[in-house]
């Protein structure tokens, strides 16, 4: 994955916006996740501060990927959507306090520097956005899985009761 690094900090402060296309084979730990890597995903980066002057990241990335349905092994469309909004904090320590005063779950504070790599953003992003177990809704071709749940077993005290006889 070619690298695109920008100086957090400034991004957020010059209130800097810039997006693109970044093909899913380039960005290995998303690329082994998926049947298929010749999916991109469309990505965009605004700069700016919260209501608090917090220096912030607003990513967001959205695109298409097949994944393997654990049900029944085939491939499955899973659309990825998703913002985050990323507070910047100088250290360890400060994102920390920052994280305990914000106490909002749908922000995270991130240590900014000065050669944050955005490729890695993208695809940290895309990877909590996938699902844990992907399945189909109604997997296509469950013909087979059909039969095995519709095929009745004999209860085993129905056994007994026929042996009992």
């Amino acid at each position: 994955m070619s690298a695109f690094v920008i100086d957090a900090f400034e991004f957020s402060r010059l209130k800097e916006r810039r997006e693109g296309d970044v093909p899913v084979a380039s960005m290995a730990r998303l690329a082994a996740e998926t049947v298929n890597t010749s999916a991109s995903l469309h990505w965009s980066l605004q700069g700016g501060s919260d209501t608090l002057n917090h220096p912030q990241l607003i990513m967001s990335v959205s695109g298409s990927v097949e994944l393997m349905c654990q049900r029944c092994m085939t491939p499955l469309k899973f659309a990825i959507e998703s913002e985050s909004i990323l507070i910047l904090a100088k250290d360890e320590e400060r994102a920390d306090e920052i994280d305990a005063l914000l106490a909002d779950d749908t922000i995270d504070v991130i240590v900014g520097s000065k050669a944050l790599n955005v490729m890695e953003l993208i695809e940290d992003e895309a990877l909590l956005a996938l699902p844990l177990a992907p399945k189909h809704d109604v997997c296509p071709n469950n013909a087979a899985l059909n039969d095995l749940m519709v095929t009745k077993k004999p209860s085993p005290f129905d056994v007994l009761k026929g042996m009992k006889q």
